[in-house]
Order: C-alpha cells, then structure tokens, then sequence
C-alpha cells in the first residue's frame, strides 16, 4: 500500500541534502522515532558536535589513523582535491565536490562521504519501515539538521507525505528563518523541538554567528499559532550557564502557553574528533561537561513546566 501510494501520488515534489537517517530513536520527541537530519545550517555554534551537518553539501571526513597512503583516492580525485605533503593526505575541500569517488576507492575506509541528496519519496521510504514502532510506542519521524528549515520546501514536503500516512511529525530546529519558511512548514508539523540557546542578542550572536531576533520572534509565531513546543535549551558552560542567562530564560517564556516541556541538553566532547577529520579547528577543547542537575531544577522552579536532562 505505501508504494502504490508513492508511486501514483501526482505531485511533482522536491530533492534535498541528507546527511543521516537514524532508527529507533529515543531522544528525539515522544515515543521511538526515526530522525531524519538534513544538510546545512545558517547557524556557526562554536561548541557544536554535528560540525559536518553545517555545509549544505556533501564533504568527505578523513580518518588518517586509517590511511595506509596507498594513493588510490588521489588517483582518482577529477578536481585535484588530494594530495601528499610530506607523508600526510590533504584535502582542499573548496575543490572538493562531494562526488565521492575517493571513498569507493579507498581500501581502508579511511574517508567517508557525509551527505548525499535522497528524494522526498526515497525519504519517505525509509521512515514508513518502523511504521510499527511508531504504532506501539506513540513515535513518529523527527526531522532535524542542520537545520531542516534552510531546506523548507524539502521538509515541508516530507512532513506532508507522513501526515497523509498518519505519521506524527516533529521537527528539531534552531528557530533561524524566515517566518515565511516557517509558516510553510508548520502546518504539517505536530511538535517543535525548538533550541534556544541564549536570550541576550549579542551573546547569540557573538557564539553562533547570528543574531537570534528572528529565533525569538518565530517562537512567539509558533505559540500565538498553538503550536505544540518543547523547548531545548544546550548547556554550556561560559557561555549560557549563569544566572542571567536562566532568568532570561525563564522571562522569556513566562507569557507563552504552548510550551510544554523543557529539556537540558549538557554540551559534551563527542563530536571533537569530527574536527579534524574536516580539516577544521574547534574552539571548545578545554570546555568541561556540566551535569545539568541544578540548571533543570532552577527551571523547574522558576517556570513551573517539566524539565528533563537530555532529549
């Protein structure tokens, strides 16, 4: 039934960058859920741990502990993206195409393509197999990022084909977009997963890159719509774990009624090593882990909604 459906649905609908699709996920929205994460992301959050979902294109991660220099990737690289300088592998990724054929090549499974572009009815394939997962456990399909928004017609798209199949849908999302994008896809969206990450505009913009007016301004569209939110709030330490940054938080939400839920999310080290298999420098080395337990009973108590540490 769900590929005579796609098969004769007559709508001419749209292609988009992938860079995962995770099953059985238990920390994205309610119930077991296949997450869907898109490519690309206006947002530089200088403690990100998904560094390889921020271009919106394919890029090859390079795992030189795997690497025999055999030279086969560079054989047969057409855009002269690979060399050797002095018994090491370079990859200039601005001549980089994303083709892949360095990573059939490779031997060793020393490079990886992150991202490729999947249709709307090749996505949908994929999330319909845990159809039965989603029935018992209450689930759905998460779309995620990057930011699925600077893909809005892509999501939007994705969305509506679950909605027909009576999929609950929910979308992880920094907020950073036209509120034109975001009315496009909101419609067909059951639950936000909406990240704020700091309520002082200069703070935002001086650790992501980006003011966050319009983040701030697309929350309150999405609560006066009655739109079911959830908050994540990633806690980093130095950068939104004092006092201020709480209280803002908690005065940032006060006057609106569709929130739900709060969840703290404790920066960790796990994507540091995806630095250097970019061929990128990160900032956060020497940050330390933060537990989260007195951040999420401050909250608690202060605005009086369920907070839980994790997704």
């Amino acid at each position: 039934m769900i590929a005579n459906f796609l098969k004769h649905e007559g709508n001419v609908l749209s292609n988009g960058f992938i860079l995962d699709i995770k099953r059985y996920a238990i920390h994205d929205g309610p119930g077991i859920r296949t997450t869907v994460f898109l490519k690309g992301c206006p947002l530089s959050c200088q403690w990100c741990h998904n560094p390889e979902s921020q271009r919106e294109r394919p890029e090859i991660l390079y795992y030189e502990e795997r690497c025999t220099l055999c030279g086969a990737c560079a054989s047969v690289c057409k855009h002269g993206a690979i060399g050797v300088v002095d018994d090491h592998l370079t990859l200039d990724q601005s001549l980089c195409a994303g083709c892949g054929d360095c990573v059939r090549a490779c031997p060793n499974d020393a490079r990886k393509l992150a991202g490729r572009v999947m249709s709307v009815d090749q996505v949908v394939l994929e999330i319909v197999k845990d159809t039965l997962f989603y029935e018992e456990s209450g689930g759905g399909v998460t779309l995620s990022g990057g930011e699925p928004l600077m893909q809005a017609e892509f999501t939007r798209d994705i969305a509506a084909r679950c909605h027909e199949l009576d999929i609950h849908t929910a979308l992880d999302t920094s907020g950073y977009a036209p509120e034109e994008a975001l009315i496009k896809v909101a419609g067909v969206i059951d639950l936000f997963l909406y990240d704020v990450k700091v309520v002082d505009d200069a703070v935002h913009l001086a650790y992501t890159g980006v003011s966050n007016r319009s983040i701030l301004r697309n929350l309150r569209i999405l609560d006066e719509m009655g739109k079911r939110i959830w908050i994540r709030f990633p806690l980093v330490p130095g950068v939104n774990d004092d006092k201020r940054s709480l209280s803002d938080l908690v005065d940032l939400l006060a006057p609106l009624r569709a929130v739900e839920a709060i969840q703290v999310l404790p920066y960790h080290r796990a994507g540091v090593g995806k630095y250097q298999r970019l061929g990128r420098e990160h900032t956060f080395l020497g940050t330390e882990e933060p537990f989260g337990e007195d951040v999420a009973a401050y909250l608690a108590e202060r605005t009086g909604l369920p907070v839980r540490i994790g997704g």
